[in-house]
C-alpha cells in the first residue's frame, strides 16, 4: 500500500494514459506530448522519472496493473486500472504516503527520485525541481505527509 486514505485532492487531472505497471505514491512525469487538449489523446503519457531533469506531471493516485482480464476483474475498491488505462494524477493537495526514498525532515521541500518516482528532501548530489513540501516526520511504518503542488 503506499497511500493512506487519509488524504485532500485539490486539483486532480484525469487526462494521461500509463503503459506500464506502477504503484501508486509517486511522482510521474511526461512520458509523450499529446497536442491540444483532448481528453483520449493516447498520446499523453505518463511514467516514473528516469532523469532528475523531467518534468513532473503529478502524483499516481492509482495503481497500474497488468491482468489477465478474461481471468480476473481489476479491483476498483483498490484504485487498480489496467495497463495502457488513464490514471488519475494529483497536481494539488496533501497525501501519506510510504513512497519516500532516504531520510525527510518535516518543513522541507520535496522532491522526487528516480527510483519509481519516490519522494525524497533535497541531497548534495542529485536534486530534482521541488513538488512539494513535508507536512510530517516518517512514522514507524514509513508513511510520511506531504502538500504536493505541481501547476
Amino acid at each position: 500500500m503506499a497511500l493512506r486514505p487519509d488524504r485532500n485532492e485539490h486539483l486532480t487531472d484525469l487526462s494521461f494514459f500509463m503503459n506500464e505497471t506502477a504503484e501508486r505514491g509517486g511522482i510521474v512525469v511526461a512520458s509523450t506530448q499529446a497536442s491540444g487538449a483532448a481528453m483520449d489523446d493516447s498520446t499523453a503519457a505518463v511514467k516514473f522519472p528516469t532523469a532528475l531533469t523531467d518534468r513532473p506531471v503529478g502524483l499516481l493516485l492509482n495503481d497500474v496493473v497488468n491482468l489477465d482480464l478474461t481471468r480476473q476483474h481489476i479491483n476498483y475498491a483498490k484504485d487498480e486500472v489496467q495497463k495502457g488505462s488513464k490514471v488519475l494524477v494529483l497536481r494539488v493537495g496533501t497525501v501519506v504516503t510510504d513512497q519516500i526514498s532516504g531520510a525527510i525532515t518535516m518543513g522541507d521541500a520535496a522532491h522526487f527520485g528516480i527510483d519509481n518516482g519516490k519522494l525524497q528532501s533535497a541531497t548534495a548530489d542529485s536534486t530534482s525541481i521541488v513538488v512539494g513540501r513535508w507536512l510530517s516526520k516518517k512514522d514507524a511504518d514509513g508513511y510520511a505527509k506531504v502538500a504536493i503542488n505541481i501547476v
